[in-house]
């Protein structure tokens, strides 16, 4: 397959800097990647942002039937002129609804993701955990390295918590920002998310859950006692859930923070 540059040129398209377009073609990076969704023959692959379609080749050598979601009506032609065992769908990931590709089942969600989007999709793979198996997501590097961070550390935040309730995550790749066209000004990660058949904590109210870890984060370098005061019950939960109202949220781990949002019920 063509490289990046070469494609776009022999089609007289550039890439789209407001939509943060920057396209990988190094075919090792690109098996790696593919190697690190580990499909079989019969699994559904959905790649979202298909691009220029080199991952979806890599995909597509698995075996696995691949689903590649593209937005950009001028790449979608591309697509499907060179990807004939391709499903191409025109859709936005970050709306895209992957139970009608599931067909009862799970999918793999794998994809070279815009920067600015990174996060909207994050969470509309969360609200559609039911129907995803694994996923393997090229991310700016420091937005994977907060989503894998532990507790504890200055890159665990709401990310880190909202994912690890529905996912064990990983960091299974590093991409530097030269294997890209254009280079953007950072370099990348392949966040690796392995979904957990049920929620790792129990929760009562999965939105009071998300709003909960979104507050005790918005002035983190706070106390959580002071922190959660805007919540409504958030500083007598703390009580009742026997976690000290002198940490911070960084601390807390996803049990813990489980534990007070069961409390707000009283």
């Amino acid at each position: 397959m063509k490289r990046p540059a070469e494609l776009l040129r022999a089609h007289g398209l550039r890439p789209k800097k407001a939509w943060g377009q920057n396209f990988l073609g190094d075919p090792l990076i690109l098996d790696a990647l593919a190697a690190l969704a580990r499909l079989r023959p019969g699994d559904t692959a959905v790649e979202l942002g298909a691009g220029l379609g080199h991952l979806t080749r890599a995909l597509l050598a698995t075996g696995a039937r691949v689903v590649a979601v593209e937005r950009d009506r001028e790449l979608a032609p591309v697509l499907r002129a060179g990807l004939f065992a391709a499903e191409v769908v025109e859709a936005d990931a970050k709306s895209f609804d992957l139970r009608t590709v599931a067909a009862g089942g799970k999918v793999v969600v794998c994809g070279n993701l815009p920067y600015h989007l990174s996060s909207p999709i994050l969470f509309h793979l969360l609200d559609q955990r039911a129907f995803v198996r694994r996923a393997v997501l090229l991310l700016q590097r420091e937005v994977a390295e907060r989503v894998a961070a532990e507790p504890g550390g200055r890159e665990y935040g709401v990310l880190s918590v909202l994912v690890r309730q529905a996912a064990d995550a990983r960091i299974g790749l590093e991409v530097g920002r030269h294997s890209f066209t254009p280079p953007p000004q950072v370099d990348s990660s392949a966040l690796v998310l392995e979904f957990l058949e049920k929620p790792r904590a129990e929760v009562r109210d999965e939105g009071r859950f998300r709003k909960l870890v979104k507050t005790a984060f918005a002035q983190r370098r706070k106390t959580l006692w002071n922190a959660l005061a805007p919540l409504e019950g958030g500083r007598t939960a703390l009580e009742r859930a026997g976690i000290d109202p002198r940490r911070r949220a960084e601390t807390l781990s996803v049990l813990e923070f489980a534990a007070i949002e069961r409390a707000l019920d009283g």
